[in-house]
């Protein structure tokens, strides 16, 4: 079956799930050769009884534009939630969760997914940008960083909005980059 690499970017008011809420969802579902298949986008509304992170919200105050934009038209956690597994179900092939860092946007993804649909189409598949270009640069892990990463594997140097779609498709563009460049050096 065809992977899709589902590159996936969350906005959070904190730094774990439950306590914190998931404020916007973006994925952007790209084939290898870089093709967009599709993308998904909702904002969300915050969970009952959940805070906000003072360290995270001290930086939020620094982001004035994306956070109104976090907060426009949030839907239903429970609806967004079904409607992001029908959408992931629906595509042509097997979803393969992609972010930068993974570790953050698939814990959130992975809890929202089993708290309020039961399930999870990704099962327990996520792929890690930094990681994957920390294996192609053969440097030092924590000296990763999109900085260091080379022009070539950027279409144009993405500045991070926080929003959590623009930033999905920028970050899957860089992945199919980096793929593209190891699958060509096998």
């Amino acid at each position: 079956m065809t992977e899709i690499f589902v590159s996936t970017d969350v906005e959070t008011d904190g730094p774990i799930p439950g306590p914190f809420s998931m404020l916007s969802l973006g994925s952007a579902a790209f084939l290898a050769d870089k093709t967009l298949v599709s993308t998904f986008y909702s904002n969300l509304e915050r969970l009952p009884g959940a805070g906000e992170h003072p360290e995270t919200m001290k930086w939020w105050k620094t982001q004035p534009r994306a956070w109104a934009a976090a907060h426009e038209n949030p839907r239903p956690v429970a609806e967004v939630m079904h409607s992001y597994v029908a959408w992931l179900k629906a595509l042509p092939g097997q979803p393969v969760f992609v972010a930068y860092p993974a570790v953050f946007d698939y814990m959130f993804v992975q809890w929202y997914l089993m708290n309020f649909t039961g399930e999870s189409p990704f099962s327990y598949v996520a792929l890690d940008i930094k990681t994957f270009a920390w294996s192609l640069l053969k440097s030092d892990f924590r000296d990763t960083t999109k900085s260091v990463m080379p022009p070539r594997w950027f279409d144009a140097q993405p500045e991070l909005t926080h929003h959590a779609l623009e930033d999905a498709l920028d970050q899957g563009k860089l992945f199919c980059n980096m793929l593209a460049e190891h699958l060509n050096n096998r």
